[in-house]
């Protein structure tokens, strides 16, 4: 299983930023472009909204985490810079064992 969640870390970088560079090397690479088209539609909207609350309750957990267990959050939460999709996976490859 840690495996599946090693290539689930490798996918959630490679995958979202495949989508990122064809935004950057399109006609209007700007922010504002950039949140109008995260809010375009109601499905995107729902996938936007989906992924947010999502990662906030990861980022709940993580504190949670911390401040009961004591564990260590600096590796998730720079992994999050990255993307959610980095961050969940690291956190339960890195703990699967436990």
């Amino acid at each position: 299983m840690k495996k599946v969640f090693l290539i689930l870390c490798i996918l959630g970088i490679i995958m979202p930023y495949y989508q990122l560079y064809f935004f950057l090397v399109g006609d209007n690479p700007t922010f504002d472009y950039f949140i109008s088209e995260i809010y375009s539609s109601h499905p995107v909207s729902m996938i936007t909204w989906d992924i947010t609350i999502a990662y906030l309750s990861f980022f709940v957990f993580l504190i949670y985490q911390k401040v009961n267990k004591g564990i260590s959050i600096a590796k998730y939460i720079l992994a999050s810079f990255v993307g959610f999709s980095l961050a969940l996976p690291l956190y339960l490859y890195d703990n699967y064992d436990r």
